[in-house]
């Protein structure tokens, strides 16, 4: 490449320091925040041979933005790591462990949490001097020349350029950067006197919200960071003011917490958050870190933490390593899944405050719950050690009976009770020969019963045999599937009484035909197809998949009645609930999604005309189901696909069912195009479902690898759902359910073992080696 990153010449293979015989490294670093500064300071004290130059734009007294705030675990990491850094700083941190949330006038405080904060000018002072001690050269007020020019007489290069990295633009073919601008507004102000605690302050103006985010970091001084959503900023005429006006406004509005005292800029604009993310962090002699490479919003911990992280991974690897190439491929293989994860959980805990106006109508307690758990990383398991007083008072106001986990609660839709909020999610088995359940369909239902989930879900059922996905799946079109299906809910009601089962019903439309999972998923049958049809004729899979048929009027009009003929069948065969599958890409996701329906009649174009066959099968099913057992509705939130289904669109396809008369939906994500780019990660799609029921006020099932029974408390009890669905891990563990109650010592009527399991409700001793010991000495 031409000009590019790796010019120079091949990369040189030093990376250990003196004792490997090799020549040290010259180092040079873009960037003199405290992440660039930090790893000059450590790849220069691990080898002080190392000739190492940090160039830095501004002087060395300019700083913006107040405090820094660092966890445990990282000053841990810089404690280890230097010593003589961690020692200076330590006297200059402050600590603190509780957390103040105050929303309408009230203040709720959860301690036993963790904090350090130093002043970020404090930060860059020590880490000045310590780079100055070990021999580091510092270049300011000076730009750095380009990261390519540098490559050629530097064995290294560490762009640290911040969140508007030059390196990273200069060479956005290699690093393939995304930038991702959210919904708020965010201005970083402070207050010369300390609060005692991190600060979480809603006020609600009549413009609309704006949230507080405050904490120490001096023994005089606090970071006050104020939020609001684009058009309320928009509202209250701050896109208008200076940055002084901006500060004596923000101080009116929080005039009880800060006491009348005034905030102060430092150079300080309103500016909406970004998310940066690259494919690659490094490339040649050139390697990213921190801002350039990623960025976290700020509600869930300063960049500033992960920047010092990855100075610290990267030293540590140019140490491991035999070479740089190797180095630098050691340093992104560690730090990426941490860095994803954390971007994952600031991504949940952004995309709440966005949401914030859905919550506000929440009980106090539950509020501050809500807030302290937004991100995934604190649960009602972690937060029950850390303040268990704050938990029991959140449960109180719940009216969660004392020693009865969330999770155990029962819950009601119509008239059907279901004992605990556990849901076994549907999965295709493909076991079924000619759309019939067998002896397997038995067995696994049954026994996911009897382990102790409220209700217990079919895989999808479809309505004719050219609905099904595969010749292995499950159908309800004959009186032979009719009786099967009845044998399976007559054992799930006469042995687990107080389960309840569902049946979820389906059309597989244009991903239809196709082998078992294990054979090759979503792959064409090799012979033995059937015709698909579609909202639209697009292949699921171009150049793979079978082209489908658009459905006339007169063919939709047909499938309709296979719906509403199936669920007469599901509700003679004694299932529970009934759930209408309008995801995945399926049959009636097709409809909604803009990606998979381009009909021009009135079944396509706006979200309302594409909302219109999916409601039609709706009411028809509604009609035929038996009034008093509930119906459910499953949807993709998202299609994870540009120019797909929105959360804002999920939000109006879930109102328009609920106004149809769904009584709860499942908020899935996904699986509606091949091309689809799904964030992947622990509870990743129960945002969706938070922001929907918080919205529109109605019930949702909550699924996306949920895993933990800690997860489904912390779910229940913060309010993002009703109820939460399980797949994995009710394939790993068909008591899943049980187990969660012996593991929190629960025995009530939420989770009651069927009697000849009774004695298998404790779990059984692990050996000798919790018996006691024998005293060996005086």
């Amino acid at each position: 490449m031409s000009g590019g990153v790796s010019a120079g010449g091949s990369v040189p293979s030093g990376g250990r320091g003196p004792s490997g015989g090799r020549a040290p490294l010259r180092v040079a670093v873009i960037g003199g925040g405290p992440g660039g500064l930090y790893a000059a300071a450590l790849l220069k004290r691990l080898d002080p041979a190392r000739e190492v130059t940090v160039f830095e734009r501004n002087a060395p007294e300019d700083t913006f933005g107040f405090g820094v705030v660092l966890s445990d675990e990282t000053v841990g990491g810089i404690e280890n790591a230097d010593p003589d850094v961690y020692g200076t700083l330590r006297r200059h941190m402050v600590r603190w462990d509780a957390i103040d949330v105050v929303h309408r006038g009230r203040t709720l405080r959860s301690t036993g949490h963790g904090f350090a904060a130093v002043s970020r000018r404090t930060l860059l002072s020590v880490l000045h001097a310590r780079c100055r001690e070990l021999g580091v050269r510092l270049v300011f007020r000076t730009e750095a020349p380009p990261a390519a020019r540098l490559a050629r007489h530097h064995d290294l290069v560490v762009a640290a350029d911040g969140v508007h990295s030059a390196t990273r633009t200069a060479h956005a073919e290699v690093f393939r950067p995304t930038v991702t601008a959210h919904r708020c507004r965010y201005i970083w102000l402070a207050a010369d006197f300390a609060l005692d605690a991190f600060r979480f302050e809603i006020a609600e103006s009549r413009h609309g919200l704006f949230q507080l985010h405050a904490y120490p970091y001096a023994p005089r001084a606090s970071t006050a960071v104020v939020e609001a959503r684009e058009e309320v900023w928009r509202a209250a005429g701050l896109d208008r003011m200076d940055e002084r006006a901006c500060a004596r406004w923000c101080a009116g509005l929080f005039h009880e917490t800060l006491g009348g005292r005034p905030l102060r800029g430092n150079n300080s604009q309103w500016t909406a958050f970004r998310t940066v993310a690259t494919a690659r962090w490094s490339h040649g002699r050139v390697v990213l870190l921190g801002d350039a490479a990623h960025t976290a919003h700020f509600s869930i911990g300063s960049g500033t933490k992960l920047a010092v992280e990855d100075a610290l991974a990267l030293a540590a690897c140019l140490r491991e390593q035999p070479d740089v190439p190797g180095a630098l491929e050691a340093y992104e293989a560690e730090r990426r899944p941490v860095v994803q994860s954390t971007q994952r959980a600031a991504r949940a805990s952004l995309t709440w405050f966005e949401e914030l106006a859905g919550y506000t109508r929440q009980p106090p307690y539950r509020f501050a719950f809500n807030l302290l758990t937004r991100s995934r990383r604190v649960t009602h398991g972690n937060l029950r050690l850390r303040d268990p007083g704050f938990v029991a008072a959140t449960e109180r106001e719940a009216g969660i009976p004392g020693g009865t986990p969330p999770m155990f609660t029962p819950f009601r839709l119509r008239r059907l009770t279901l004992r605990n909020r556990v849901v076994v999610s549907p999965m295709d088995m493909y076991r079924s020969r000619d759309g019939v359940p067998g002896d397997f369909h038995l067995v696994h239902l049954g026994a996911r019963a009897l382990g102790g989930a409220g209700l217990t879900m079919t895989e999808m059922v479809c309505v004719s045999a050219r609905g099904r996905i595969t010749p292995g799946c499950a159908g309800l079109w004959n009186d032979v599937q009719e009786a099967a299906w009845r044998r399976v809910t007559a054992f799930v009601h006469a042995q687990s009484p107080t389960a309840a089962i569902g049946l979820q019903l389906g059309h597989s439309g244009r991903k239809g035909s196709t082998r078992l999972m294990w054979e090759g998923i979503d792959d064409p049958l090799p012979e033995g197809n059937w015709p698909l049809v579609a909202a639209s004729p697009l292949p699921y899979r171009p150049g793979v998949s079978q082209v489908p048929h658009e459905l006339t009027r007169v063919q939709l009009a047909a499938i309709r009645d296979q719906f509403t003929e199936a669920a007469r069948r599901a509700a003679r065969a004694g299932f529970d609930l009934l759930e209408l599958h309008c995801a995945h890409g399926y049959l009636l996701s097709g409809f909604l999604s803009p990606l998979t329906n381009r009909r021009t009649d009135a079944y396509g174009g706006s979200l309302t005309a594409r909302l219109r066959y999916p409601l039609e099968v709706f009411d028809a099913v509604r009609e035929a189901w038996p009034a008093e057992r509930p119906m459910t509705v499953r949807i993709s939130a998202t299609d994870w696909a540009e120019g797909g289904t929105t959360g804002e669109d999920a939000v109006r396809i879930a109102a328009a069912f609920a106004e149809h008369g769904a009584d709860a939906l499942d908020v899935s994500t996904g699986q509606v195009v091949a091309h689809e780019r799904p964030d992947v990660g622990r509870s990743y799609q129960t945002p969706y479902a938070d922001r929907i029921r918080n919205a529109l006020g109605v019930p949702v099932i909550a699924v996306g690898a949920v895993s933990s029974w800690d997860d489904v408390n912390s779910l229940v009890l913060a309010g993002r759902a009703d109820l939460c669905a399980l797949a994995r891990p009710h394939l790993y563990d068909p008591h899943w359910t049980l187990h969660a109650a012996a593991e929190q010592g629960y025995e009530g009527p939420g989770a009651p073992w069927p009697e000849p399991y009774r004695a298998g409700s404790r779990r059984p001793p692990a050996g000798r080696t919790d018996a006691p010991k024998p005293r060996l000495a005086l």
